[in-house]
């Protein structure tokens, strides 16, 4: 079993301080992810498709099912769950697994946290396949964690010129704070993009093994956008005129703390 180191930890700490993440190169084997990348998306081309739900943007959500739970075990084997009970010392440190399915032709998303500020958790981002700025590498804004920003803030501070894409390899590890400002990228590429992600103290994680929901089994379901009709409209929207989105984000944040609290 391979630990992480005392310093190893601090330069971890010290990252997710500053900036809000960190990437870790090559801990997950990469001919153990390549095998789950076939499976996926073999599973993916098999499976019922739906009309919206994050179809028409590019970005769906997927339950990776029990053959991802390799992920677990090698970032465990090589101490960062460890760390990750260190660094979240007397909190929940509960496991969601999921994954983001990036498609061919997506667009980008708008920047946005991971659930509500006050009710932080980490993520590890593990690239499936090498990503880069063809197929969606995600983009980050560092140091966006450090303090709560309305979205009328982020828009006039141009919090947007923090963008930092984060290319990575197959079994490379992104490890962030579910309150850093991102978002995911289009994929100019000719095939669909994952990115496994495992959570750790987010409050929808599920009770005892996050890997044998859904039985198990892998499942396809929409982001954001819902599929009703009013959702397909929506989404559609968005598409065609982003800056609509934004419109309605910056007017309603005026009101409220939205994002910031959940009581």
């Amino acid at each position: 079993m391979r630990t992480a180191s005392a310093l190893d930890l601090s330069e971890l700490r010290e990252r997710l301080d500053v900036d809000g993440y960190a990437v870790i190169p090559g801990v997950v084997s990469p001919s153990k992810v390549a095998t789950f990348a076939d499976e996926i998306l073999a599973t993916y081309e098999a499976s019922e498709k739906f009309d919206g739900g994050g179809s028409f943007s590019g970005h769906l959500n997927c339950f990776p099912g029990e053959s991802s739970r390799f992920f677990y075990d090698e970032i465990a084997d090589y101490g960062l769950v460890d760390a990750i009970d260190q660094l979240r010392p007397d909190r929940s440190n509960a496991v969601r697994a999921t994954l983001n399915f990036n498609l061919p032709g997506s667009v980008a998303q708008h920047y946005h946290i991971d659930g509500i500020y006050m009710d932080e958790f980490l993520v590890c981002n593990i690239a499936v396949v090498d990503t880069d700025l063809v197929n969606g590498a995600i983009d980050m804004l560092p140091g966006t964690h450090r303090q709560f920003y309305k979205f009328w803030q982020y828009a006039l501070q141009r919090k947007y010129r923090l963008t930092t894409r984060l290319p990575m390899k197959q079994g490379d590890i992104l490890v962030r704070r579910s309150t850093v400002w991102h978002r995911g990228m289009p994929n100019k590429s000719a095939t669909a993009r994952p990115m496994m992600s495992l959570t750790f103290g987010e409050k929808s994680a599920p009770d005892g093994d996050p890997f044998t929901v859904n039985d198990g089994k892998m499942l396809f379901y929409p982001n954001w956008f819902n599929t009703s009709r009013a959702g397909q409209l929506r989404e559609r929207t968005f598409v065609a005129a982003p800056f609509t989105y934004s419109t309605y984000r910056f007017v309603t944040s005026l009101y409220g703390n939205k994002g910031y609290e959940s009581y």
